[in-house]
């Protein structure tokens, strides 16, 4: 008899380990039987999993540490044994700004910072993010930062839920945003807005979403953990495989899953994105990072650096108990456990430096068959864990 898992899911394309396990088979193959419930906001994901109603969630990674922070939600202690892919954001303008800074000779990125170096709409620069806590955000602030523009006082942030970005900038609630795909791609086609930078330019390994569980959950049933992350890494695999594209591609456009074409997911799925609604392209590696280099890996070093964003904007007042909860929120034990007996290759160690590698690079490993990287930060900084306080 199948062991039942609920799991709450925003629709994205990052969501595609969970379809896979699911409708591929790989969680019945460990007596599974998986639940997926479809929801519209982050909100209700996170207050769905801190009331039991889901088991687990797909989850923003900054959002499993604010919830373990007590900065947003109902109160619950939930922990991340498990990254479900690095990189997948896009960050776009608005169509109506990009004309506007046009005249001037200014497109792509720089497009938009000159627009809000300039208060060129005579107001602030809208920028939308799905979350407050996500990984959207924390990587915009760190754009803009990097760029001299202070995203405290130049700009305004509103979220938006993914799927309502293109709206919002149809109306003109933003005019700009961060948001994973597929939904900036759906703003471009609808000739809303372009593709000015992808997440992946600002830090190369972000990681994006993690699978979130209650800490409880975790504790009574540490064998269907174990079970359901070994069949998550497995579903990670098939879904990393190029020649699995076409068929993932439609199983996300479902009505009951991602609802978008085929076609615009499988550009996610490639990194294959139209930029512009002229049609201007571009190939990006590793815009969307499932399994290679230890992606599914959930590095403490990661969390700290969130925690560290969170800080520096005046999210939280770090402390040493903040940093505490912060590296019990990303459970690399937890992953070890579940995964020594099948995992290709497991990390050395818990924590790394964050933004040290321009290429992949040979890194210490239970096997001695691991490479890392890249995960460069735009500005060149490097973050060390060790030096958090």
């Amino acid at each position: 008899m199948s062991t039942q898992v609920r799991i709450g899911f925003i629709p994205l394309v990052d969501c595609a380990p969970l379809v896979a396990l699911h409708e591929i088979g790989f969680a019945r193959e460990e007596g599974l039987e998986i639940a997926l419930s479809r929801e519209t906001s982050w909100s209700n994901v996170r207050d769905k999993l801190a009331v039991r109603l889901y088991d687990a969630a797909h989850l923003l990674a900054p959002m499993a540490l604010a919830t373990n922070l007590c900065l947003a939600g109902p109160r619950a202690e939930v922990v991340a044994p498990y990254v479900l892919n690095l990189n997948g954001d896009v960050i776009c303008a608005s169509a109506r700004l990009l004309e506007r800074m046009a005249a001037d000779g200014f497109e792509g990125p720089e497009a938009m910072l000159e627009a809000i170096r300039r208060d060129a709409l005579d107001r602030p620069v809208v920028i939308g993010v799905p979350f407050f806590f996500s990984t959207h955000h924390y990587l915009v602030r760190y754009w803009l930062a990097s760029a001299g523009i202070d995203p405290d006082r130049q700009v305004r942030v509103e979220v938006i839920p993914p799927s309502l970005m293109a709206d919002a900038v149809r109306s003109g609630v933003v005019d700009g945003f961060c948001v994973g795909e597929p939904w900036g791609s759906v703003a471009v086609d609808a000739g809303l807005a372009s593709i000015v930078l992808p997440g992946r330019a600002v830090w190369a390994a972000a990681p994006e979403k993690v699978l979130g569980l209650r800490r409880d959950w975790v504790e009574e049933r540490r064998d269907d953990l174990h079970r359901l992350l070994r069949a998550l890494y497995r579903a990670s695999m098939w879904v990393a495989d190029p020649g699995n594209r076409t068929i993932l591609s439609e199983l996300l456009a479902s009505d009951r899953y991602v609802d978008a074409p085929a076609e615009v997911i499988e550009r996610a799925l490639s990194g294959s994105l139209t930029l512009t609604p002229r049609g201007a392209q571009a190939r990006v590696d590793r815009f969307m990072v499932f399994h290679a280099a230890s992606a599914t890996f959930p590095w403490r070093s990661q969390a700290l650096w969130f925690h560290g964003q969170m800080a520096r904007w005046g999210h939280l007042a770090a402390s040493p108990g903040s940093t505490a909860i912060a590296c019990r929120t990303f459970a690399p034990d937890l992953y070890r456990e579940a995964l020594a007996a099948v995992a290709t290759d497991l990390p050395g160690a818990n924590s790394k430096l964050e933004g040290a590698l321009e290429a992949p690079t040979p890194a210490a490993s239970l096997r001695g068959r691991l490479f890392l990287g890249p995960d460069r930060f735009c500005d060149g900084a490097v973050f060390d864990p060790d030096e958090v306080a």
